[in-house]
C-alpha cells in the first residue's frame, strides 16, 4: 500500500506518521504512538524518505522542510 497516491496526496497512514513526526522519533516511539504495525511503518518512512518528506539520521526519523508544509 503506497503512502502517496499517484495525485501526490499521503495516504491516512502517511498522514498519521507526518503528524506524528511534530516531534523527532525513534521507528519505536512511532510504533507507540500510531498503533500502526512495524511492515506498514517502515514502507511508510521508506517512501517518505525517498519523497524528501522525512529524514532519518541515526534511527531518529523527522520531517523535513518540504515535510512541515
Amino acid at each position: 500500500m503506497a503512502c502517496i497516491n499517484p495525485e501526490g496526496t499521503l495516504s491516512p497512514s502517511a498522514k498519521t506518521v507526518v503528524s506524528t513526526l511534530q516531534k523527532p522519533s525513534t521507528l519505536q516511539e512511532l510504533a507507540q504512538a500510531t498503533n500502526l504495525p512495524l511492515y506498514r511503518l517502515r514502507s511508510s518512512l521508506r517512501e517518505l524518505v525517498d519523497a524528501n518528506l522525512v529524514a532519518e539520521e541515526n534511527g531518529v526519523y523527522k520531517l523535513t522542510e518540504a515535510g512541515e508544509t
